[in-house]
């Protein structure tokens, strides 16, 4: 295809650009904001997880000609709908709205919306028509008018704060500037007592302005909550195509508030700060009577200072990177700022920075008889959460306004004496844990190679001395035994000799390398005994160690080699072993759990009710249930469901609405959530530790049931509830809709209560410790995953994983073994775009990362670490057929010789899902093909559990019929094919052990590279991950797209008709019945537990401000508080997540 060449605007065009309310997928949004920025557009872009209300605020205060949105979450009818309905309520209609979602959008929902008035929604079958610079073009030029070109009288709602007038005398300002100099000329003149204070901020470009002025933003809010702050904010144009990049909201969170207007303006002209038209922008906030405004230039060098002819104020913010101190000499800036930030102060040798700056101010100012305490620099963390620097820098910065200006902003902030200090996630002095990870398993690899060369040479040994003397020697734990040789008169002496020698290269043997040797012959015949015994946890087990063909031949389950030289029995023995011995490369028991084949049951749809259906549904039949949940994008951002339109959209589509205890209570409802045959594993993240609040009171409450039944006490406990409603005067709960095949209600008795309420506690208290100590599941959890990847962080990132340590250590104090408290992810990297190496490198670096963590908490690694869990795609890559093995080498060899760990903790465990990036929405029936061949990659590996994708999955939410067809690809593959009787199938295959260790050592050299980057933190502060992983990602489509890359019925092996993309016949979301219970629940709960909800919130934040642990404070509030209610309480003491260009 010939790319089209870009159109070249007539006027000035200004988009926003953004992802949907809840949703992470912002690589298209990311891709098509370059595209619209080098066509020459200024482009305010807001990234991922969006309200309609932001955008269109957005917009507005902007005056941006068009918005231009992606919607991959589902919920696009009622969001463009909604941002329609909004843009016409607030006088902007003239703002076109483009959008786009790929297949998830379908061409009857296109032609709706557009119907309605939306002006373009892009459809696959457009990018390729039109490729992305043509689809572009149209944008660009259905968007290409004139803004600001007649006033009509907006100067007359200046002062009602009208963010359409302010926008448009500003765009006036701008664009026709001789059209607005009547109307700037009257400002002007009112303007001329007005005593407004302007704040100047300026600095080197990315020494993180935006953030700063976020921070001051929230802590102003705060301080006057009467008060209005205006911001003008520049950022620079390009000099080539005359667009811009206005990125500075995309790092905000305080100023989505009605007290807060914003404008980004581009310079305009190549190498200023400042657009010619910021003193028009600021007369019109001062004309608005905003009670502060702020002015952020864009980056400067080291001799601008044009901010001051602008401010009152002027702050001058800088990093600790400055070089030698005498360029401090050079920055003109530090004559005039009335104060300077050093952020980003948790940066190498930013307090010797701190007192360089310090110094210099002090000779500029001639300030030699200040105390340096006293002197107004000040180092800041912008990115941390409630900084002791920021607060101090804010209160300074208002007090000098209110003294310079007389401005009534007389602040009340409360300081402390505390300095900026860096929250660390890892402490300093353990940066290079991934070097010193790679340095040992290298060392371990490299001894290995030489005890196996060792054990060659007393190999050689043994045989000479067996070939002349004709009887093989006896081997005893110090060596040969001598006396039990019978050798000839002639060979007396060269056997003595020869047994020496022995001897003396024994010494260079480990003792465990040799007992390896001795004990190989009987390692041998046990697995070749009929029955092979083994214990688990003190429990003995006996297993069969073969299996009958319909032809009488004896499979073994477990093959071991034939060797007969000590240096490759070694060599096997030190890099693969036996399942179930380390390094676990075959696997991490002796043998399969039988009775529980490793397959997951996949679902997550609608409400409650639906998706425990659909559970019952798929495991109906089998004696192990392994339940896996999907969770809709409202519960997967901790939200609670809602009629505004841009969330009610989302409420159960893609996955199960789930905002409180009851809905966990009914998901898992006749499913015995305590038996050793039940497991239930949970894809979520930002909001985890609450869902898991949920699950385990839902176990518990269960078990409460159980107790109830056991001793009669049914009527008792119904006249308690009776009780506890009839006071309320609410309704009690209830599963609506009739119980599926299957379940027999439990967990339904106590719906709208919990067990504490009724039951004595000390009864309660018994109940939930032993349940505690019985559930098996998995909560993903994975923040740095998300971070990287995925996009559903909700809290600041410390925060997050502060969250983390706090579930792990009440696992330990808990003694909750079964559960794992974190699945660390790889699958959503992969889908992502990464390739094989980079998801397995990632995530174990990642695993590691919270290995650190927690032993900095003081957290004991034989108790925290089999608590841990992997979650790998599949693909079908080489690489693939190795991930498993590969990821159990490096993990046990590190936390053996590295950590000291027990073997419990050496485990890796890990979930495979078959790769949903291979899924192609052509020729869909071959998706099953290639999730077969994933699953047996899986399966032949030794994967701890496995969820095989349906073949309809890359056009919809998948069917019965196709979960069904998912289902039987492992069951065929478990059930009846032969090879799959073995388990080991792959050991021993030159090419599986080339890849193994060519994987291994790509991925030690990642460690490597992340060290370099200060760590996987260090990484992700550069966005290092993101940049690989986009990378790999667009050399894979690349390929794709060229046919390089071959893929059967999609760019090759073409039908007739020429492999269409296929629109599927239906589509499955969740019912407006589904939407209104969910919000009925919410609402009974709130208005039941109203009380009680503020009390338990209250000891959460408590925790949180104490440091103490709270996830025991949660697990009482998920109790009575709905999902939004405890997430907007931890925003209050935690921070919001920050979104990264």
């Amino acid at each position: 295809m010939k790319q089209a060449k870009p159109y070249i605007p007539k006027n000035k065009v200004r988009i926003v650009t953004a992802a949907s309310l809840f949703d992470g997928h912002d690589a298209a949004i990311n891709i098509m904001r370059r595209i619209i920025q080098s066509t020459g557009v200024e482009v305010i872009h807001l990234g991922h997880d969006r309200s309609v209300e932001e955008v269109v605020n957005t917009a507005i205060q902007e005056d941006a000609n068009a918005i231009a949105m992606t919607s991959y979450q589902g919920g696009h009818n009622e969001y463009f709908k909604y941002m329609y309905d909004l843009l016409k309520e607030k006088g902007a209609e003239h703002i076109k709205i483009f959008g786009g979602g790929g297949g998830v959008i379908l061409p009857e929902e296109i032609e709706e919306l557009q119907n309605y008035g939306i002006t373009r929604i892009y459809a696959p079958d457009d990018g390729r028509e039109l490729g992305l610079q043509g689809m572009i073009n149209d944008l660009v030029e259905t968007s290409d008018f004139p803004i600001g070109e007649n006033l009509n009288g907006e100067e007359a709602k200046l002062s009602e704060k009208n963010d359409n007038a302010i926008a448009r005398v500003i765009s006036a300002a701008e664009n026709f500037p001789e059209v607005a100099k009547k109307t700037l000329d009257s400002i002007h003149k009112k303007n001329e007592k007005s005593t407004i204070p302007v704040l100047g901020i300026t600095g080197t470009g990315g020494s993180g302005k935006s953030s700063l002025v976020d921070e001051l933003v929230r802590r102003f809010l705060i301080d006057f909550p009467e008060k209005t702050i205006g911001i003008i904010s520049v950022d620079p144009s390009k000099r080539k195509t005359g667009g811009a990049l206005l990125g500075d909201r995309i790092r905000m969170n305080a100023i989505n508030s009605p007290r807060v207007y914003m404008r980004s303006l581009a310079t305009r002209q190549s190498n200023l700060a400042l657009s010619k038209h910021v003193a028009e922008a600021v007369q019109v906030l001062k004309a608005a009577e905003y009670d502060l405004i702020i002015l952020e230039t864009s980056g400067i060098g080291q001799s601008d200072t044009e901010i001051l002819d602008h401010s009152d104020v002027s702050l001058y913010v800088m990093t600790p990177e400055f070089g030698a101190a005498t360029q401090l000499e050079k920055i003109d800036m530090l004559d005039f700022a009335d104060l300077v930030s050093i952020n980003k102060f948790d940066k190498r040798g930013a307090k010797d920075a701190l007192r360089d700056v310090k110094k210099q101010y002090m000779r500029n100012h001639q300030l030699w008889d200040t105390p340096q305490d006293q002197l107004p620099v000040f180092g800041t963390i912008a990115s941390q959460f409630n900084d002791p620097g920021m607060n101090k820098l804010y209160k300074s910065i208002m007090d000098e306004i209110a003294s310079k200006t007389k401005a009534d902003l007389n602040s009340k902030y409360e300081i402390s004496d505390e300095m900026s200090e860096k929250i660390f996630v890892i402490p300093p002095a353990r940066t290079r844990y991934l070097s010193e990870i790679s340095e040992n398993n290298r060392a371990y690899d490299k001894k290995a190679s030489e005890q196996a060369e060792v054990a060659q040479k007393l190999y050689g040994f043994f045989k000479t001395i067996e070939t002349i003397s004709g009887a093989t020697p006896t081997l005893d734990k110090s060596g040969i035994d001598s006396e039990d040789l019978t050798v000839s008169e002639e060979n007396k002496d060269l056997v003595k000799l020869l047994v020496a020698e022995f001897d003396k290269e024994k010494l260079n043997l480990d003792p465990y390398n040799w007992e390896v040797i001795t004990g190989w012959d009987e390692k041998v015949n046990r697995y070749q005994e009929p029955v092979y015994k083994f214990k688990v946890r003190d429990k003995e087990i006996s297993i069969d160690t073969h299996t009958e063909s319909l032809s009488h031949t004896q499979i073994p389950k477990v093959s071991l080699p034939k060797y007969q030289a000590w240096g490759d029995i070694l060599k096997w023995v030190l890099q693969e072993n036996v399942p179930g011995e380390f390094p676990y490369t075959s696997g991490l028991y002796p043998f399969k759990r039988t009775g529980e084949d490793p397959a997951r049951m996949f679902a997550g749809e609608g409400g409650p009710e639906r998706t425990n259906r659909r559970f019952h549904y798929v495991s109906m039949g089998l004696p192990a249930k392994r339940l896996s949940t999907a969770f809709d994008s409202v519960t997967l951002y901790g939200n609670d469901p809602n009629h505004r339109p841009d969330i009610y959209g989302k409420i159960g589509n893609a996955g199960v609405s789930i905002c409180c205890l009851d809905d966990a209570k009914k998901l898992y409802s006749g499913f015995d959530l305590s038996h050793k045959m039940t497991s239930v594993s949970m894809t979520i993240n930002g909001p985890a530790p609450m869902l898991l609040g949920f699950f385990m009171n839902a176990a518990i409450d269960q078990s409460c049931e159980k107790y109830i039944k056991e001793h009669d006490l049914e009527d008792e406990v119904e006249k308690k509830i009776a009780k506890i409603y009839k006071e309320s005067g609410m309704d009690r709960p209830k599963y609506n809709g009739e119980l599926p095949e299957g379940n027999d209600g439990l967990g339904l008795m106590l719906l709208g209560v919990t067990g504490d309420q009724i039951l004595p506690q000390d009864v309660y208290q018994k109940i939930k410790y032993d349940t505690l100590k019985q559930v098996r599941g998995t909560v993903q959890a994975d923040i740095l995953k998300e971070d990287q990847a995925q996009n559903t962080c909700i809290f600041s990132t410390e925060f997050a994983l502060r969250l983390m340590g706090d579930v792990q250590e009440y696992f330990i104090e808990k003694q909750v073994r079964n559960f794992y408290s974190v699945s660390i992810s790889g699958y959503h990297i992969a889908e992502a775009g990464a390739n094989p190496i980079t998801q397995l490198a990632f995530t174990l670096a990642n695993g590691f990362t919270y290995v650190e963590y927690y032993l900095s908490r003081g957290m004991d690694i034989n108790k925290f670490g089999p608590n841990l869990s992997f979650f790998f795609s599949n693909g079908i890559d080489p690489e693939y057929s190795v991930i498993g093995r590969v990821a159990r080498k490096i993990w046990s060899k590190a936390l053996k010789e590295k950590y000291g760990a027990n073997p419990r903790a050496q485990m890796l465990k890990y979930h495979i899902q078959t790769s949903g990036r291979s899924l192609h929405a052509q020729e869909i029936d071959f998706n099953d093909i290639r999730t077969t061949l994933q699953a047996l990659y899986a399966i032949y590996d030794n994967c701890n559990s496995l969820h095989t994708n349906a073949y309809d999955e890359a056009i919809t939410t998948p069917t019965e019929e196709s979960v069904r067809r998912a289902m039987a690809i492992q069951l065929i593959i478990n059930k009846e094919l032969g090879l799959a009787k073995n388990e080991n199938p792959i050991q021993g295959s030159f090419i599986i052990e080339e890849l193994t260790d060519l994987v291994e050592a790509a991925v030690l050299e990642e460690f490597d590279r992340l060290t370099e980057r200060g760590g996987v933190l260090g990484a992700m502060e550069t966005m290092y991950q993101r940049g690989k992983i986009q990378e790999e990602s667009l050399y894979y489509e690349t390929l794709k797209h060229t046919g390089e890359f071959p893929i059967i019925g999609v760019n090759t092996f073409l039908s007739s008709k020429g492999s269409p993309t296929i629109q599927p016949k239906e589509v499955i979301r969740a019912t407006e019945e589904e939407k209104q219970a969910q919000i009925t629940t919410l609402e009974k709960l709130h208005k039941t537990y109203e009380d009680s909800a503020e009390e338990t919130l209250s000891k959460v934040q408590d925790a949180a401000i104490e440091n103490k642990n709270m996830f025991e404070e949660l697990m009482e509030a998920t109790k009575v508080c709905s999902l939004g209610q405890i997430t907007e309480a931890l925003f209050e003491v935690g921070g919001q997540y920050r979104r990264n260009m």
